[in-house]
């Protein structure tokens, strides 16, 4: 038997090829750690996963996660392997939540603020089954706007309802109907024209008739006269105005100043399961808030919004408001408008807990949640400022720009109405027009 030379080992391979492979693998090695942060290969050290299903509705408050994906943030922090899925409806956004990824659903979403509170109780899905959500951080503050049809062009309607009242009843009493259309009971496009409507002595179950259409669909339902005011977010307003169908009355922020809107929410399975990839997801999502908010981007941002896989629209739609520019299609014209969207500025992405208290309240008042529902008690498993906070310090964010309190505190209206998060109860009370006894 040949016995192996000096040069060959035992199973075939030269000391040559053993010592040109292990001078590879250091140098593969070498390259690694001068790409990669310390710490990169121990064992769990980034993300469990690379993957989400994230969804989105056609709207500009969903930009942060348009640009997230675009600027490879989310690759950036770990998951590179995100899909941001645009869902027709928010009926839709709700039923792929409670599917999950697995199911061919979605693990989060770009969502309606009460959304996670009423999918979480299970009072929106089927059989009243909760799918346990979480809120991880606020996409955005202001930036929605109720709409009017062109019937209604001489009465100029902005915040005061009440030369509404006296139109509709007229149109009620020649045997019309009357419709306000949102995108999703209990939603805050519900809420706020439920809000606005009810101030002006108009009550939004008896004297019309509120109705549910997808954001998309709103142009073209009140082109053909479906409806006689709607709420939504842009840039369906600037478009209703541009196609010369209607005008804007009012901008939300003129309801209330500086208000909640939009969430990052995400299944409660998901982040419990992969803790280190919703954190990439927050971290990513909370980036691009901050690319967002800067106005040198606020062109790009539109631009993006605009684009066929995102909104699909013609980006003169989206710009000016995107930049505070309102023109509301009545001769007036607000330049820099202080209830401009905003993402990041005004503490926008942090969930203030006293803010989903108020949504939860005002879902009290139209009878979404029984009276004497413990909001505080689902408040406090769904939103987790926690996570949001973790992930603003490893972001190295401003401490001053970093809420010291879960509440915001008192929050005053534009009918003056006061909002204490510490006596739910008697905001409820001083509503004239509500479903529920207090």
């Amino acid at each position: 038997m040949t016995k192996p030379t000096d040069q060959t080992s035992r199973h075939g391979v030269s000391r040559r090829q053993l010592l040109k492979a292990s001078a590879g693998t250091a140098a593969l090695l070498a390259a690694a750690r001068l790409n990669f942060p310390a710490g990169a290969f121990a064992q769990g050290a980034g993300p469990e996963v690379k993957a989400a299903k994230l969804g989105f509705i056609a709207l500009t408050d969903a930009a942060p996660l348009f640009v997230a994906k675009e600027k490879g943030m989310f690759a950036k922090y770990g998951m590179p392997d995100v899909e941001v899925q645009k869902q027709a409806s928010w009926g839709t956004t709700r039923d792929n939540l409670v599917l999950g990824s697995e199911g061919n659903g979605i693990d989060g979403a770009h969502i309606l603020t009460p959304m996670p509170y009423l999918i979480s109780s299970g009072k929106v899905t089927q059989n009243n089954q909760p799918t346990p959500m979480y809120i991880l951080a606020r996409l955005n503050l202001n930036g929605q706007c109720i709409s009017v049809g062109k019937e209604y062009s001489d009465l100029k309607i902005g915040v005061d309802t009440a030369p509404f009242k006296v139109a509709l009843d007229k149109k009620k009493a020649s045997g019309k109907s009357i419709k306000a259309a949102m995108t999703f009971p209990g939603g805050t496009h519900d809420l706020w024209i439920r809000y606005w409507l009810a101030a002006g002595g108009i009550d939004p179950d008896k004297d019309i008739e509120t109705i549910v259409i997808p954001p998309a669909q709103m142009v073209a339902n009140m082109k053909v006269g479906t409806m006689d005011a709607f709420c939504v977010c842009e840039p369906w307003n600037l478009q209703l105005i541009h196609q010369n169908i209607g005008y804007t009355a009012i901008t939300t922020g003129e309801l209330w100043n500086k208000h909640p809107e939009k969430s990052f929410g995400m299944r409660a399975a998901y982040v419990d399961k992969y803790p280190k990839a919703a954190k990439a997801l927050l971290m990513a999502v909370m980036e691009a808030q901050q690319w967002c908010e800067k106005p040198e981007n606020r062109d790009e941002v539109a631009a993006i919004c605009a684009k066929r896989q995102w909104i699909n629209c013609p980006v003169d739609d989206v710009t000016d408001r995107v930049k505070g520019k309102f023109d509301y299609g009545t001769g007036r014209v607000v330049e820099n408008s202080p209830h401009m969207m905003r993402f990041w500025a005004d503490h926008a992405s942090y969930p203030f807990q006293s803010h989903d208290l108020w949504f939860m309240t005002e879902d009290i008042r139209w009878g979404k949640f029984e009276a004497g529902y413990d909001a505080k008690a689902l408040i406090a498993k769904v939103n987790r400022e926690d996570l949001w906070k973790d992930a603003a310090k490893e972001l190295s964010v401003a401490a001053s720009d970093i809420p010291a309190s879960k509440s915001r505190g008192k929050e005053t209206f534009f009918d003056g109405k006061v909002f204490d998060p510490e006596d739910p109860a008697a905001y409820l009370k001083s509503l004239s027009i509500k479903r529920v006894g207090v």
